[in-house]
């Protein structure tokens, strides 16, 4: 439903082309082509009508239970088979054609293959020209590269990120110093590229990082969800480069490679004590590097983004974005969701459900298929678990109500010796509710016998000291509760008379 919702956003609200739209979600044309006209068919357009959660919006758009197609059979791996054949010196094309053949038994016979192979190697050296049009893509990345921040009482450095932003067009280059590679650095450095341009290009072209994308794909992958809020408020889309190919960002690769040389080779001698010191130092560098004259065309970056990419970006949101953040979590056995090393409650009927998880600096939302079930102050402790009381079955709500006076209250509805004998039996262990399981088999053998033996076998218990479940279950089973009680005021008798007893005069 997420990928449905973004085609209908994609067309109707950026006016994208169906082969447009096809690539920023990396789905065949086809399969946004069928998407439109169910949505058509079903009335549907962009923005989905409020109120409708996913499960409603499945059922406009397939109201019979219709699977839906399913992507085509991919060909064989050709670059995993050269790496294997370059890098194994005894491996064989039978041998890798065998081990294809294991994983698709339907697949394609050894000369076919062979065949393939070969048509594909000959094309390897074959590069195609990029056309980027005006204000249409920003290629985004992380410097591999990193500068020290040290620390001005200890003198001791970190190591700041640096984020990487140019336009295709003009090659028009944002960068800027992180203090890491997490969500919120990576969307400030997207906010401060943005402004620093002045608008927003209508694709955006990410490496295959964890803060963009959430699983890596060739065909199919999943934008971060947090991003893709970022990228709906802003209004553009995410076409993630495919994973190991680096040409589909030359842009800014070579922004990358340009920055690493101009800007943290040119500051290798300067010590900064402060991101704010060293964004300064990059701020003054990167206007140089943008009004540099291109060697091999007239012009500059600065110039040719002043005649082509600004006029066609378009205008930044009125509203500031909320820095909020999604991930995804299975719901625990014990009614909790993991999230940032603490664990967070909802309702019990959801175990084992896959939930979705909207984070902000003061609170922790929890949604399942679109529907907010939970919220709870964010806690910043580590190993914390924060419990909702109506999230509980009822049975854990009345568990978690028996104290030590509720189990007495109980022992009086038998008798005064029961209250006794309980009061008694959670004294004798280090903790009160250690004795609730014998309280409760006490209770048990109420109902078993009767309210009257009950009480008899808990005051012979208290006589003799024997102040336990087993003790007060032998009374009951052998009907020693219905015997006479021990005399405790009969003195002992006197000691037979003997040559080594001394009497009482001796001590006169």
């Amino acid at each position: 439903m997420r990928k449905i919702k973004e085609v209908l956003r994609l067309r109707y609200e950026l006016k994208l082309d169906q082969r447009q739209v096809a690539r920023s979600c990396s789905m065949a044309v086809s399969t946004v082509h069928e998407y439109l006209k169910r949505a058509e068919a079903a009335q549907v357009s962009w923005p989905v009508p409020d109120g409708w959660d996913d499960t409603r919006l499945e059922v406009a758009l397939y109201p019979h239970g219709e699977p839906k197609s399913q992507p085509k059979k991919s060909p064989p791996d050709f670059a995993a088979v050269h790496e294997q054949l370059c890098s194994h010196r005894h491996v064989t094309m039978q041998l890798l054609w065998e081990e294809y053949r294991d994983t698709n038994p339907e697949g394609y016979r050894y000369s076919r293959f062979c065949e393939l192979y070969q048509r594909w190697r000959r094309k390897l050296d074959v590069v195609m020209r990029q056309e980027h049009k005006a204000g249409e893509k920003a290629f985004i990345d992380w410097a591999g590269s990193t500068i020290p921040i040290y620390d001005r009482v200890t003198g001791v450095a970190w190591q700041a990120s640096l984020f990487v932003a140019a336009l295709g067009a003009s090659s028009y280059t944002w960068a800027e110093a992180t203090r890491d590679q997490q969500m919120e650095a990576w969307l400030r450095a997207h906010i401060h590229a943005f402004d620093y341009w002045g608008g927003v290009p209508a694709l955006a072209v990410p490496d295959n990082t964890k803060t963009g994308v959430s699983k890596a794909h060739r065909y199919d992958p999943d934008v971060n969800p947090t991003y893709h809020n970022f990228a709906m408020h802003y209004g553009f889309g995410v076409l993630p480069a495919r994973p190991y190919k680096p040409r589909d960002k030359a842009v800014v690769e070579s922004a990358v490679q340009v920055t690493q040389r101009w800007i943290i080779a040119a500051l290798r001698h300067r010590k900064f004590f402060s991101l704010e010191e060293a964004n300064q130092a990059i701020g003054e560098l990167l206007r140089r590097l943008n009004h540099r004259p291109f060697r091999k065309r007239d012009g500059s970056r600065a110039s040719v983004f002043e005649s082509l990419d600004k006029p066609a970006l378009k205008p930044l949101p009125s509203e500031s974005f909320d820095m909020s953040q999604w991930s995804r979590a299975r719901v625990n056995i014990d009614y909790h969701v993991g999230f940032d090393a603490n664990l967070y409650s909802v309702p019990y009927n959801l175990v084992h459900e896959a939930v979705e998880i909207r984070s902000t600096p003061t609170t922790v939302e929890i949604l399942h298929k679109g529907t907010r079930v939970a919220s709870h102050l964010r806690s910043r402790g580590r190993g914390q678990a924060v419990t909702n009381h109506e999230h509980r079955p009822k049975s854990h709500q009345a568990h978690l109500e028996w104290t030590p006076s509720r189990m007495v209250q109980w022992a009086q509805t038998i008798g005064p010796y029961t209250a006794q004998l309980f009061e008694r039996m959670m004294a004798d262990k280090p903790h009160p509710e250690m004795g609730y399981r014998g309280c409760l088999g006490v209770i048990r053998l109420a109902g078993k016998y009767s309210h009257a033996r009950v009480e008899a076998a808990a005051e012979r218990a208290l006589l003799t000291g024997a102040c336990r479940y087993r003790s007060i279950e032998s009374i009951l089973k052998n009907s020693l509760d219905q015997q006479p009680l021990p005399s405790s005021t009969a003195l002992p008798a006197a000691p037979s008379p003997h040559d080594n007893i001394r009497g009482a005069e001796y001590f006169e």
